[in-house]
């Protein structure tokens, strides 16, 4: 006779494979290129999966481990990179600043639920936090490369070109991750 507890272990174990399933999608995202005056990555829209599919809490952890699986060496990142050095790059304030998406995700979704509008906004929020942090960082990396850059110019770099695309996978990754929940239910 199973006991309440053999169903939380595997409870937890589908919990890690599907958390494992989805740091692999982001990094195949990250992989895939868009050439366009200034090439994108799905990167964003396997996160946004993630955290729609999986919920804030499954969620972020498959972000934390693709994070980590970068962190050492193995080539998940853009450009099949990895390693330390793509973190404490320029642009891994951005990679970083994932993580504080599902955070903040998890948080908002936690408190007022999984409505639709409530998980656009979570993304909207989460996506910002991603640009504040990752521009941050990136101004002071770069400071410390190259010289000082002004928040205009960093902003104009490595923000406004990709609001648009972000828009759009984030309205793709909404409407395929809400079906995609329901089949896994």
């Amino acid at each position: 006779m199973p006991t309440n507890t053999d169903g939380k272990r595997k409870s937890r174990v589908i919990d890690l494979l599907y958390s494992a399933f989805f740091a692999v999608l982001i990094a195949v995202c990250s992989w895939i290129s868009v050439p366009t005056l200034i090439p994108f990555t799905l990167q964003t829209f396997g996160v946004f999966c993630a955290l729609v599919t999986l919920g804030g809490k499954r969620g972020t952890v498959a972000i934390l481990v693709y994070i980590l699986l970068g962190t050492i060496g193995i080539p998940v990142f853009s450009n099949f990179s990895g390693g330390i050095g793509v973190i404490l790059g320029t642009t891994g304030g951005y990679i970083v600043g994932f993580l504080l998406t599902g955070l903040i995700y998890w948080l908002i979704t936690a408190l007022l639920s999984r409505k639709l509008w409530v998980e656009c906004v979570a993304l909207i929020l989460g996506l910002a936090a991603v640009y504040a942090f990752g521009t941050i960082w990136y101004m002071l990396v770069y400071a410390r490369q190259s010289g000082a850059i002004g928040i205009g110019t960093a902003l104009g770099m490595c923000v406004v070109p990709f609001i648009l695309p972000d828009a759009i996978k984030m309205v793709f990754a909404v409407v395929l991750s809400r079906r995609m929940r329901k089949l896994l239910k």
